[in-house]
């Protein structure tokens, strides 16, 4: 009976202000209707009218000036077509301040009194347009944008203690529960400036910290994740706070999702705390090559739940941080870049060894990404049927410029140096014999 009672006199009471906003809305609005008052409308629908007109004709200009700008940044571009879209609103302020300039030295401020509340608002917008462009998310900027636009012409026009009592008002109450309209537009608002914040701190501070050298490769990665963790999670519980939430349900309601979801993301939880052993024991970062199974390419990036491993042919694949930890993953470059690599060939019989050692090794050689601190060296290992067998080994330290272009570059300098010093290289050899009598033995047979 009580709680009839108390939502009885909550919606009266809703009543009340709904209609007292409204009665102050149409008293307003007639106030508007007073001959002194009239020609300041007029004059704004005019200044509208210019400001339009005045962009209609400067945007063609604009937009031409910009796309000869090409060796811009981004971030700049970007600006330039933020503000590109907001020409009416700023030629409108300009105008609107110089009429209420000249008709204040002209006339009682009381007769550019609307002008100069126009002008004000058409400020107070433009500075939310302006300060927007951090927001890099559309539907949190405009969701930001929106807000804001409305709440500074209420300001001006007086009406935010109205228009906030009535949304206070609005509520949903479940026991000692309760949230109203203003409290949800309230935690919008700010849990987007905040993670907007947070964005912009996070992108800021992983640029200056990829451009550390002092830092390892993989250590920027976990500090750039670090901080994306810490000030996105801090934007989330400082905006719950602002609005006055119990954190303290909320952990123990986290803690049971945080059980649900252990179990039914098993594996994506399995892949983060992978990527991040694979942050912390440093044995893969980005710019290393790796051999994974069929894939050999070099790192791009180290994701929170998988690697981006770039092939020689331009294929990206994303392989799951739970792969490289449980398998077994070649890293060539892992301590040094420095990479041995085997190729098998063989020589005539009639073809002296030591000779044919002497001229492996300086074909090699003479392949421009061998090393020469670490020369190549050529062993018999093997007298095969057609041919005895070497083997001819080098060294090289950019296993990032591919393996197997190396290897022909050896393999073609070989050829080149066999054919210069007359060194063959056999194959095998079939001799088949046609017995004359083959036919005649055939037909003896017998059945």
């Amino acid at each position: 009976m009580e709680q009839e009672e108390v939502v009885v006199e909550t919606v009266l009471t809703l009543r009340e202000q709904v209609e007292g906003l409204l009665f102050d809305l149409i008293s307003f609005g007639q106030s508007l209707l007073q001959p002194w008052r009239l020609y300041q409308v007029a004059i704004i629908v005019c200044l509208i009218a210019v400001a339009f007109a005045a962009s209609w004709v400067l945007r063609p200009r604009i937009e031409a000036w910009l796309r000869s700008r090409e060796g811009w940044p981004k971030w700049r571009l970007r600006l330039a077509v933020h503000l590109r879209k907001r020409i009416p609103l700023m030629v409108f302020v300009v105008i609107a301040w110089v009429t209420v300039a000249v008709m204040r030295e002209a006339t009682w401020p009381s007769r550019s009194y609307l002008i100069g509340l126009a002008a004000t608002i058409a400020t107070a917008w433009l500075m939310v347009g302006f300060a927007a462009w951090f927001v890099q998310n559309r539907f949190v900027r405009r969701l930001v944008m929106w807000f804001l636009w409305i709440y500074v012409t209420l300001y001006y026009l007086g009406l935010t203690g109205a228009v906030g009592q009535v949304m206070e008002n609005i509520a949903l109450e479940v026991g000692d529960f309760r949230i109203s309209s203003l409290d949800i537009v309230r935690a919008l608002v700010i849990t987007g400036v905040l993670f907007a914040g947070a964005r912009f701190a996070s992108k800021t501070t992983a640029t200056k910290v990829q451009k550390n050298e002092d830092i390892s490769p993989s250590m920027r990665v976990l500090v750039v994740k670090f901080l994306q963790v810490l000030l996105y999670g801090a934007a989330f519980f400082i905006g719950l706070k602002a609005i006055g939430a119990d954190l303290t349900g909320l952990a123990v309601l986290s803690g049971a999702i945080g059980v649900g979801l252990g179990f039914g993301l098993q594996k994506v939880v399995s892949n983060l705390v992978s990527g991040v052993i694979i942050l912390l024991d440093k044995s893969i970062k980005p710019g290393d090559v790796i051999s994974l199974g069929e894939t050999f390419g070099w790192i791009q990036s180290l994701g929170a739940r998988y690697v981006s491993v770039v092939t020689r042919d331009g294929k990206e694949y994303l392989i799951p941080n739970e792969d490289l930890i449980t398998g077994q993953v070649v890293n060539w470059s892992h301590t040094n870049a420095f990479v041995r690599l085997d190729i098998f060939f063989g020589t005539a019989y009639g073809d002296d060894p030591h000779k044919v050692r002497k001229i492996a090794i300086g074909a090699a050689s003479s392949v421009s990404r061998v090393l020469s601190f670490r020369p190549p060296v050529c062993h018999i290992v093997g007298f095969g049927d057609s041919s005895v067998d070497y083997i001819l080994r080098f060294w090289i330290d950019d296993p990032t410029g591919g393996l197997t272009n190396i290897r022909g570059n050896v393999y073609l300098a070989l050829w080149d140096a066999f054919q210069e010093n007359d060194i063959s290289i056999p194959f095998p050899q079939r001799e088949v014999r046609m017995l004359a009598d083959a036919e005649t033995a055939g037909d003896r047979a017998p059945d």
